[in-house]
């Protein structure tokens, strides 16, 4: 029996311009934590609010594994997040996750991401977040976004910048519906 028979979500593919986004399987899983292990971010930085790359390259990928296998464990329809893996030409170059909280009552959504330090500075991270927005609000029928970065966090207030997305007084942030993507399922 196919495993889109018990979890539909192993067929959702977002695709823009350059990337896919998909649910990992076990080899894109491998090449994510092996990504991992070579550096997210420069050292001397810490842009996450769980420092989890601080450690070795062995547990950091052991954590990317683990991660995942949590969030897939821990779906509910009332509290869920999915985490994609993004690729370019069939290589991994990292993964973007979108969730929710009493999402039926709240109608938003937050996100977050990461990219091999390889991939920075190419847009990947806003073709990414794009994709998952669309997603969010012309699939989902989300109303607001939230995602967090701190204020010395350039790459991430760039991509916000770019999706002209606004922090308002509520921590949301308004979605401008047009980023280049498209969601499938297969």
């Amino acid at each position: 029996m196919a495993l889109l028979t018990h979890w539909p979500l192993a067929g959702l593919r977002l695709t823009t311009p350059r990337l896919e986004l998909r649910l990992p399987d076990p080899d894109d899983l491998a090449a994510l934590a092996a990504l991992a292990a070579e550096g997210v971010h420069e050292p001397a930085v810490q842009p996450f609010t769980v420092a989890w790359t601080d450690v070795t390259p062995e547990q950091r990928a052991r954590s990317v594994l683990q991660y995942h296998w949590r969030r897939w464990g821990d779906w509910q329809p009332e509290n869920w997040e999915l985490n994609l893996v993004a690729l370019r030409d069939g290589t991994v170059v990292g993964t973007q996750g979108i969730g929710a909280r009493d999402f039926q009552v709240r109608r938003e959504v937050n996100t977050g991401s990461w990219l091999g330090r390889t991939y920075h500075g190419q847009g990947l991270g806003t073709e990414m977040r794009a994709a998952v927005l669309h997603l969010a609000f012309a699939g989902l029928g989300a109303q607001d976004a939230v995602s967090g970065a701190y204020a010395d966090n350039a790459a991430s207030l760039r991509c916000r910048a770019s999706l002209a997305i606004a922090k308002t007084a509520s921590n949301a942030m308004p979605y401008v519906p047009s980023p280049p993507c498209c969601a499938d399922s297969a």
